[in-house]
């Protein structure tokens, strides 16, 4: 087979294994092991209690509450493809309404209303909670924000909480722009990024409190009227 011949069938079975399908709404990136968890069209491989809140609009998920369709709970849109445990994800946002108020869920369990219980990587318009660890629903002493927007926390054994400065706080891009998430969790350290700026660092050691598994979702806030929207999901167990 000529040279020139070989390279372009190379270069068609490098194509073909970078968009192999790999499941419900997943393709394999197999430059960098990140396999997209959304194919832009439909929410194959996604499913919410409340469908009703969800769907697809000009490719990116769309999550809205009106005044003739309040939120009167958060709704999540959960990832059916399994449980997460150490994982990087990244994907971009944008939000307009209730304050932005609004997160990614990981590590987390679903109760029969609906409603979620675990780790939550914050969104809101500024302030501690955008780019910060929550402890959605939470059961254990102190406040629901683990770790802020602009600290390293290290929670120890009997839920003491030591707080550093990592420097400059992340910050949403101007309304109506989208953001870049970038979640990164490691047995029980997370680390999160907002628009390339490391947000936070938690490391959670309290014992019977930690999660090292469970779902992936994403939030719609209760309250006001509010959109959020997403797009670019990409997923890679590590």
């Amino acid at each position: 087979m000529k040279t020139k011949s070989l390279l372009a069938l190379l270069g068609s079975c490098w194509l073909v294994s970078i968009i192999s399908v790999q499941g419900a709404g997943q393709v394999e990136d197999q430059q960098d092991g990140f396999i997209s968890l959304f194919d832009g069209k439909t929410l194959e491989g996604w499913k919410a209690k409340e469908p009703k809140y969800w769907s697809v609009r000009d490719g990116v998920i769309t999550g809205e509450s009106t005044k003739e369709m309040p939120g009167t709970a958060n709704q999540f849109l959960v990832w059916q493809g399994g449980d997460v445990a150490d994982f990087e994800l990244k994907l971009k946002f944008r939000v307009n309404g209730n304050n932005g108020n609004s997160g990614v869920q990981f590590r987390s369990v679903l109760r029969p209303d609906g409603l979620a219980v675990g780790y939550q990587a914050d969104i809101l318009y500024s302030g501690g909670y955008l780019g910060g660890v929550c402890d959605e629903m939470h059961n254990r002493k102190g406040p629901e924000l683990l770790s802020a927007n602009g600290k390293k926390t290290v929670i120890d054994a009997k839920g003491k909480r030591t707080a550093t400065d990592l420097g400059t706080p992340a910050k949403m891009r101007p309304l109506g722009e989208w953001n870049d998430y970038r979640i990164i969790a490691n047995g029980q350290t997370i680390i999160l990024e907002i628009n390339g700026v490391k947000s936070t660092e938690l490391t959670d050691l309290e014992d019977g409190q930690y999660d090292l598994k469970g779902f992936l979702g994403l939030q719609l806030r209760a309250g006001e009227p509010m959109k959020v929207e997403f797009k670019d999901i990409y997923y890679k167990k590590l």
